[in-house]
């Protein structure tokens, strides 16, 4: 795609990938994504915003055809989608110098191969004049990695935010307009990416506050000309108490299982609860992080397999401790030939999450009436907790 106008001076640059499907070698792109660059020229010096994944250098590049001179190369966070390309664009530009933040100088000689001497960092709340324009600097570590800062354009209220916001999503449209899909697709990828960082998100908010910002210009996904529209949205997932909702990871082998979660499932929904049940050898990762988001209960079910709990519930149990939702509950079910310490080797997975643990179900063989009595007593304790959520302030 050709470069875009935002606003006079200022152009999004950079390339739609409707065709990845994986990200990391991990998280699933149902939609693709974006790799999202900004030029913005003011009256002296011309500087580009990020640059793109070094797959799509080609596209960067014949955009930037017609430009004559580049100042400055903001680099807001080195992982390689979004600085992959900047060696490319220092060729072209042997007079640019790259503006990032002290963390992230060594990290780019060390990714990039960069030469330090072309490389300037900046304070948070450092300003750069570029004429008529100014930009100033905002750091913001772990959105998502320790080096990265965000970019405000004061004079047109622009927030360049690097991967803080944005969505993977590919789309020719320049603002998100589908606001279902695009709420959907930005929840994903908080989800995926920023969930585990909640905490420090909250902090930059709060920061963020403090600006008049008119446009939100993340580096993947579409831009947003209505800032409140994704700022509420992160503040709700970060800050609300969660919902009345139980999320449910699970797997049977034999049906023993299976016949527990079935049972579970109707417990729950008797007494008002939520439940999204996750079949582990088929779930998309990404729909199961995104549930998480929300849900105030998880609740794992598996098999024993070699005394230990299934590999797939152990790899979703390892995920949720990677990502650390704002869970509160948590509990384990399941059945088991002979012996096993399922549920024990579950509850020392998640010790991330700092979740109020209930007594498991774990039954030997076929479940019979005590264990659906004892599912139905579990369910009744998870009612109840929910209950109390609803007296939460949000």
């Amino acid at each position: 795609m050709n470069a875009r106008e935002i606003v006079s001076g200022v152009s999004a640059l950079g390339a739609q990938d409707f065709d990845r499907r994986l990200f990391d070698e991990l998280i699933p792109l149902p939609d693709g994504t974006s790799y999202n660059a900004y030029l913005v020229r003011g009256n002296d010096k011309v500087a580009l915003i990020d640059t793109v994944d070094p797959h799509k250098t080609g596209v960067l590049m014949a955009q930037l055809e017609s430009l004559s001179h580049l100042d400055f190369l903001i680099i807001q966070h080195v992982e390689q989608d979004h600085s992959g390309s900047a060696p490319m664009v220092l060729a072209r530009y042997p007079n640019a110098t790259i503006i990032t933040t002290p963390k992230a100088k060594p990290m780019i000689v060390d990714h990039l191969h960069i030469d330090p001497q072309r490389i300037r960092t900046v304070e948070n709340g450092q300003i750069l004049s570029l004429g008529g324009r100014t930009l100033e600097f905002i750091h913001a570590p772990w959105v998502h990695w320790p080096e990265t800062m965000l970019t405000y354009l004061k004079e047109d209220r622009i927030l360049f935010t690097c991967d803080f916001l944005g969505s993977h999503l590919a789309t020719t449209e320049l603002y998100g307009r589908e606001k279902e899909r695009v709420y959907e697709a930005a929840k994903r990828y908080y989800a995926e990416i920023m969930m585990p960082f909640r905490a420090m998100i909250k902090g930059h908010l709060e920061t963020l506050a403090c600006y008049k910002i008119q446009i939100i210009a993340p580096s993947h996904g579409p831009l947003y000309d209505d800032a409140a529209f994704i700022l509420d949205a992160y503040k709700h997932w970060v800050s609300d108490p969660p919902a009345n909702l139980v999320v449910l990871p699970y797997v049977s082998m034999h049906g023993s299982t299976q016949a527990m979660v079935d049972h579970l499932i109707s417990a729950l929904t008797d007494r008002g609860v939520r439940v999204e049940p996750f079949n582990m050898t088929v779930t998309d990762l990404g729909r199961l992080a995104t549930t998480l988001v929300d849900a105030a209960t998880v609740i794992f079910a598996t098999p024993t397999l070699l005394v230990g709990a299934h590999p797939t519930i152990v790899s979703s149990a390892y995920l949720i401790n990677a990502l650390r939702p704002k869970l509160r509950h948590a509990s384990v079910i399941g059945s088991y030939g002979w012996a096993g310490k399922a549920a024990e080797q579950i509850t020392e997975l998640i010790k991330n999450v700092k979740v109020e643990w209930f007594d498991p179900v774990m039954v030997r063989g076929l479940p019979g009436r005590a264990t659906f009595e004892a599912l139905d007593r579990l369910a009744e304790v998870v009612a109840t907790e929910h209950q109390n959520l609803e007296d939460e302030p949000g």
